[in-house]
């Protein structure tokens, strides 16, 4: 990971700034987690999702290794062991505790883990009352960029650790009310052929993987108006799309065999589905979510339509704004909700979408030195790219050029479908 400047000086009004910023996103973490138990907090379901706790710990390791350590010459670690457990992919700071072993670690307990938060916390606001260089206070916004990353992932890991409980506790109680559907009607919108560019431009903060800024030509194409929603995407089970081997690339249908895949994850046959409210029925309006883009892909050639490339997808976004509701921290329910108005809707929130790009470097890419440039940059194989955010995504962290990147299979995060056609 990388960053671009997210201020343009260091002067006392930019210090300000990062340091109230600093104390809302690290507050806004632990918000997350009131209710829950040491014990949920402990849970590792599957090597891919990492125990609440480890999330905790891991964004403040975070601003003690590459800021507090760097910036200040009688610096003391919090505790050594630190540095290896909650270590994530940073080969150059390095070694790592193994991630599928992350569960294992019941000590530090979640207290010890709060109180190492709280110290760190103590001394980064130290820092940021003092003068600033603006390479400093560049990585403090990397850090907290990085920390809302992980908000998202404490929701979707946390997620998968409850629904895999017998119980299926509920993270919140459900919304008081569900929002009324329009049940917008699937339309298409026409962007014409030409010479357009991607990628991040402009001041303010972008990971190094949305820049360097360049032209794509597209050809004429059309996107659906709306995200695919669990009625539309019933009926492709109903006709048999998990038994056709003709609707799937080879290596989604072995997935499909080997894992057993019937429908989205976190689907019942009783009409039902896990959601962090609890066990909820379904509804036909509402988004599918929580599909790979192999099912993605798969449902798209069933309709005769095919996924965006990533260019689409951020031609077609720009200038489009997030519905309320849709994000996560403006009122959200953390459940993709129904299309509602005309237009486009659903760019942003609610659902991820699958693109047909795989992850690769835009031309001229070239990862930032050091160790911060590790997060990015070696990910650039085996991967497709999702674009728009989630209802798990915080609503100050997206934007029209933002790359998200998954494996195929992956299901457990918020991910949806958007069609499009060739024009």
């Amino acid at each position: 990971m990388s960053v671009a400047p997210a201020c343009s000086n260091s002067g006392p009004a930019a210090v300000q700034t990062a340091a109230a910023r600093y104390a809302r996103i690290r507050q806004h973490t632990e918000a997350l987690i009131e209710g829950l138990s040491a014990e949920d907090c402990q849970v590792q379901s599957m090597p891919d999702a990492s125990p609440v706790k480890w999330h905790l710990a891991h964004t403040t390791w975070f601003f003690e290794t590459f800021i507090l350590e760097a910036a200040l010459r009688d610096y003391r670690p919090h505790d050594p062991a630190y540095r290896v457990l909650f270590n994530s992919y940073y080969v150059g700071v390095g070694e790592r505790h193994p991630r599928p072993q992350r569960g294992v670690l019941s000590r530090p307990s979640l207290q010890e883990v709060l109180a190492y938060r709280q110290a760190v916390d103590r001394r980064m606001g130290e820092l940021l009352l003092g003068p600033s260089p603006q390479p400093w206070l560049d990585l403090v916004e990397l850090g907290l960029q990085h920390e809302q990353q992980h908000q998202e992932l404490i929701l979707t890991d946390l997620k998968h650790h409850f629904a895999c409980n017998p119980l299926q506790p509920a993270w919140r109680p459900p919304p008081a009310a569900r929002p009324l559907a329009c049940r917008q009607a699937p339309g298409r919108v026409r962007i014409e052929a030409g010479l357009h560019e991607i990628g991040h431009a402009g001041p303010g903060f972008a990971f190094d993987n949305e820049q360097p800024r360049h032209r794509v030509w597209l050809d004429a194409y059309e996107l659906d108006t709306r995200l695919v929603t669990q009625g539309e995407y019933q009926r492709f089970i109903d006709d048999d799309g998990y038994e056709r081997p003709q609707l799937w690339l080879s290596e989604g249908w072995d997935v499909c065999r080997r894992d057993g895949w019937r429908a989205p994850l976190y689907w019942q046959d009783d009409g039902t589905h896990y959601t962090l409210h609890g066990r909820r029925p379904r509804f036909e309006d509402e988004p599918v979510c929580h599909v790979s883009y192999y099912e993605a892909d798969a449902y798209a050639r069933w309709v005769g339509a095919r996924l965006p490339t990533e260019a689409e997808w951020e031609v077609a976004a720009r200038g489009q704004a997030a519905e309320p509701g849709a994000l996560l921290g403006d009122a959200a329910a953390c459940h993709p909700r129904p299309a509602t108005g005309s237009g486009l809707a659903q760019l942003y929130g609610d659902c991820w979408e699958w693109t047909a790009s795989a992850y690769l470097p835009y031309p001229g890419f070239r990862p930032a030195s050091g160790a911060v440039g590790e997060y990015n940059g070696k990910f650039m194989i085996n991967q497709m790219v999702l674009r728009g955010g989630s209802c798990a995504t915080p609503s100050d962290h997206i934007r029209p050029s933002y790359r998200n990147f998954f494996p195929a299979h992956a299901r457990w995060q918020f991910s949806g479908i958007r069609l499009a056609w060739s024009a």
